[in-house]
């Protein structure tokens, strides 16, 4: 006699059984997959990469293009994680790809990485004005530089462009800060202030933070210019704010330096000096650099504001301190550019120019680049202040230099009106082009672009012609089949996360 229920619970038995075999297979055979740490970053960025849908105990050999950076080994499940590989100091901007490709059967992947870099704030984050990651303009090519955009605000633009994930900041005497997009000029978004916009903006977080002559420190969504907040200060904010560890740091014309919490804007603490501060901060390891027309260079925790040390210069100063190797390099109106130990203040030397120093120096190779009010941009050894050369332009020098693969650049006043190229060994004009007016805005230099703003009222961008040849990018997606691994790679264990910016 059957058994209706028995037999029931065996079809039930039989699907649920079926199910998991097809759901055991549908595992065993899915397709494999990477996932990478960071998705954008500038060469020599250090990216960590996880797998997972290979073979159990699998061989897997991972490429950055098509060059192959190392060797993982799957676990029993298939699957490995923080495998470290370099984005190549000679990836140029743009995409790349990384590839996972087991060495025994058919399973291999990609994942897309963005090359590019940023110059998010006025020094950077080097405090240098130099950027360590340019690989497209240099010596050889910077002379073909070509007007690729310009935009005219409605004032004057003192400011200095920042330039950060594809999108170029800017301030303007129109009262404006302007987000335009870095390929077309085309302006994505602005945001108007109470008074002009001096200040050069500082790139954080997805954020903007700036300075107005409205006596406010503004924080703005940095994809929509929606106001996060302001901070009021005493008097006009015309330096442009560093922004370290969550902290902004920026300086007003009401004598104060202040910190700002970067998420909320409250104030965390203020250090008064005895004039104004037009200088920008420069912060490095704890502490906070930054000048006075008091006379005087201030170094403060970083932390509580406390003041470490302070060094007297002849007279006041708009100059930004540059930080590098343990120094502090700053300009004064006394007409001389100063070195200053970075944990006492103590004067390493004194280099004196023809004029004043407004300009704000640049640190590249052992050389202190700055411009002066005599006219001429000078090279300096960083260690003894031995002037290398100098550059007579036709006017001041206010414009503050910036350094990338070889070449200095920098901006000179009316009747010259000129931005330059120059060579950062020689001195030598390799490329120049005239705005007609004054150019007091500082270049940043990234990803093969120059930009700039002028008294015009523009902001400019220069880059090399369309059809200049160039070497080859390997950004085009490799087939997968034509990679070949290198036997001489040893597997690699997983690495901490940690990684580079």
């Amino acid at each position: 006699m059957s058994n209706p229920q028995g037999r029931s619970q065996s079809i039930i038995f039989l699907a649920l059984l079926s199910a998991a075999c097809l759901l055991l297979c549908g595992l065993a055979s899915a397709a494999p997959s990477i996932t990478l740490s960071k998705k954008t970053g500038p060469p020599t960025s250090r990216i960590l990469v996880s797998g997972r849908g290979f073979a159990p105990n699998g061989v897997v050999d991972i490429y950055f293009d098509t060059k192959d950076e190392a060797v993982a080994i799957a676990n029993s499940a298939g699957s490995f994680s923080q495998i470290a590989i370099p984005a190549p100091a000679s990836a140029l901007p743009g995409d790349h790809w990384v590839s996972a490709v087991e060495r025994s059967g058919d399973r291999a992947t990609q994942a897309r990485f963005d090359v590019h870099a940023n110059w998010r704030q006025f020094h950077r984050l080097n405090m240098e004005r130099m950027n360590p990651f340019e690989n497209v303009l240099n010596v050889n090519n910077v002379g073909n530089l070509e007007l690729k955009w310009s935009y005219a605000t409605g004032g004057t633009v003192y400011s200095s462009p920042a330039v950060a994930n594809g999108v170029v900041y800017v301030g303007s005497e129109d009262n404006n800060l302007y987000a335009l997009d870095a390929k077309t000029g085309a302006k994505l978004w602005s945001y108007a202030t109470g008074g002009p916009v001096d200040s050069s903006p500082a790139v954080a977080n997805g954020v903007v933070y700036v300075g107005s002559d409205d006596n406010n420190v503004y924080a703005l969504n940095a994809k929509t210019g929606a106001k996060l907040w302001s901070y009021p200060t005493g008097w006009l904010v015309d330096c442009s704010p560093a922004v370290a560890n969550g902290v902004v740091y920026v300086g007003s014309w009401d004598n104060n330096v202040y910190a700002l919490n970067a998420k909320t804007g409250a104030l965390l603490w203020s250090y008064p000096t005895g004039g104004r501060v037009p200088s920008s901060p420069a912060v490095a390891n704890g502490v906070v650099f930054v000048g006075s027309w008091d006379h005087n260079v201030y170094a403060l925790n970083a932390s509580t504001g406390a003041l470490l040390w302070s060094y007297p210069t002849g007279t006041f100063g708009r100059s930004s301190p540059a930080v590098a190797n343990g120094v502090v390099y700053v300009g004064s109106y006394d007409y001389n550019v100063y070195a200053l130990n970075a944990k006492t203040g103590a004067k390493l030397w004194s280099y004196p120019t023809g004029y004043g120093v407004p300009s704000s120096p640049a640190v590249a190779n052992g050389v202190v680049y700055v411009g002066s009010d005599d006219n001429n941009v000078y090279a300096l050894d960083a260690k003894t202040g031995a002037k290398l050369w100098s550059y007579a332009t036709g006017n001041y020098v206010e414009s503050s230099p910036a350094a990338a693969d070889g070449v200095v650049y920098v901006g000179s006043e009316w009747p010259d009106g000129k931005v330059y190229a120059l060579s950062a060994k020689t001195g030598t004009v390799l490329w120049s082009y005239e705005t007609g007016l004054d150019v007091d805005s500082s270049p940043a230099v990234t990803n093969g672009m120059v930009y700039v703003g002028s008294e015009g009222p523009n902001v400019y961008a220069f880059g090399l012609p369309d059809d200049y040849p160039k070497q080859d990018a390997a950004s085009k997606r490799p087939d997968l089949k034509t990679l070949r691994p290198d036997f001489g790679i040893k597997p690699s264990k997983p690495a901490a996360n940690t990684v580079r910016p």
